[in-house]
């Protein structure tokens, strides 16, 4: 079992990375793993087993749906718990994201405290 916990943030803004890693470093001592796009991120999670994956839902060339439809269609990473981050509360999309496997929303921005 692992001593830390662990996190993987992927997110395609730079400054969402670094504010969502040093929250969980500072705050609760988590190991933070990031990835700046989603096919990345599905890599991250396969190599690094996180405990959760907080998944931006707006990136450019594979968004955060497409993203998490990958991440549960494959067997080592299917069983991560997957929360979603997003500057859109449309909520008839925030349906589909539960649908497809997602654990929650937090939407943007939000307080890393």
């Amino acid at each position: 079992m692992k001593e830390n916990k662990c996190i993987l943030v992927i997110d395609d803004e730079p400054d969402i990375r670094e504010i969502a890693k040093l929250s969980f470093q500072i705050t609760r001592s988590w190991q933070v793993v990031t990835a700046g796009s989603g096919p990345d991120g599905v890599t991250q999670a396969a190599t690094h087993q996180p405990d959760a994956i907080l998944l931006d839902v707006v990136m450019p060339l594979c968004d955060g749906l497409a993203t998490l439809k990958m991440l549960k269609a494959q067997a080592e990473t299917a069983n991560i718990p997957v929360i979603l981050l997003t500057a859109t509360a449309k909520l008839a999309t925030h349906g589909d994201f539960l649908k497809a496997g997602a654990q929650g929303i937090i939407t943007k921005p939000f307080d890393p405290g």
